[in-house]
């Protein structure tokens, strides 16, 4: 069991981040705002994904005259996206967005920061801060030389108190990089010293299978040290595969149960069947179950059996065929050609049983 770091609840919509809530995944279109039916389109897949939150980017009038019409469709909380344009902030808020991106000393004087936050405070919704290794400030940079974890926290202290000084403390903070390490030291000096519940990425982690390993080091090392309150994974490809790397993130380290945790076996020479292509094609067809289970695709006999019996589902291969598990009972053999069909069968079937189960109680 993972102690998490103790932190203030802030409510984005209806879904709580930090207080020791569930930690929501998040994601963020790649539309042009004011594209309405194709930035409509990513979000229904977001959230089919199960994206907890979602955020857009604002960064002109075209863009915020076609919030309302996104929001009003939207199931899952939206998160304005704002930089620098003060007035950006102030449409979102009316265009009904539930929580504000944006650095407040980023956004002019005195007089537009205080009337942003009033404007905030007035519709009880909170900010982001959120600081990045790439846009420090640059009496920062010069202080320190480059970014560092110091830099990096001196800047979210900077904005934190901009919104003391006007009695504003709804807020969550980020402090992302590119650089693991940086990313990791730089949330490990924060969570000393604040409260305030923190938002965990990896800034431009690049593709798929690069990003989602820097990921996975950089949040999964904070998480399991009880440091984050919120995770978006930052992706060169469909926001929709972001979602898919957090959740297993998440689940690696017991903080997720949400849809289905693969074991298959690395593979050696003792394989009979062509495990790369199972395994593959039924992760591809999992993506999408919500029903928490775990799902054993093995491919010999030597530690196939026993994996098998300590998940929900399972099948451990011989030659050509393979015996099946449901809940650790073997309950018959199925060849190659018919095993995908044969799970898929056993999952719908598990399925229902968890949902009966939850109606009865």
């Amino acid at each position: 069991m993972i102690e998490r770091h103790e932190t203030r609840k802030v409510m984005v919509g209806d879904v709580a981040i930090g207080g020791g809530a569930a930690i929501p995944v998040q994601s963020m279109t790649t539309t042009k705002t004011h594209d309405i039916k194709a930035t409509l389109k990513e979000v229904e897949r977001l959230e089919e994904a199960d994206c907890q939150i979602i955020r857009i980017t604002v960064p002109d009038e075209k863009a915020a005259k076609a919030l309302p019409e996104i929001k009003k469709h939207m199931t899952v909380p939206l998160v304005a996206d704002i930089h620098f344009n003060y007035r950006m902030a102030l449409e979102a808020v009316d265009a009904g967005a539930d929580k504000i991106r944006i650095n407040p000393g980023n956004i002019g004087g005195k007089a537009r920061v205080k009337e942003v936050l009033e404007k905030v405070k007035g519709a009880n919704l909170p900010i982001r801060i959120g600081v990045n290794a790439g846009s420090l400030e640059r009496d920062l940079i010069k202080k320190y030389g480059f970014p560092t974890a110091e830099a990096m926290v001196e800047s979210a202290r900077r904005h934190i108190n901009i919104c003391k000084e006007h009695d504003f403390e709804e807020i969550i903070v980020s402090l992302k990089a590119s650089d693991v390490n940086l990313m990791i030291d730089s949330y490990r000096l924060f969570a000393e010293e604040f409260d305030f519940p923190t938002h965990l990425g990896v800034t431009e982690a690049g593709p798929t299978k690069a990003g989602s390993i820097k990921s996975a080091v950089g949040l999964g090392t904070l998480l399991k040290e009880g440091i984050g309150d919120t995770i978006r994974v930052s992706l060169t490809d469909d926001p929709v595969e972001e979602v898919h790397c957090g959740y297993e993130i998440l689940k690696s380290l017991g903080l997720a149960t949400k849809g289905v945790t693969v074991v298959a076996c690395p593979t050696c020479g003792r394989l009979e069947v062509d495990l790369f292509k199972i395994a593959g094609d039924m992760e591809e067809r999992l993506k999408n179950v919500k029903t928490p289970m775990s799902i054993a695709l093995m491919g010999c006999a030597v530690n196939g059996p026993g994996e098998a019996e300590h998940t929900d589902l399972g099948i451990a291969f011989g030659k050509g065929a393979g015996h099946l598990y449901y809940k650790g009972e073997n309950i018959g053999k199925v060849s190659e050609d018919a095993a995908m069909g044969k799970l898929e069968e056993l999952i719908s079937d598990y399925e229902k049983e968890v949902s009966t189960k939850g109606d009865e109680s």
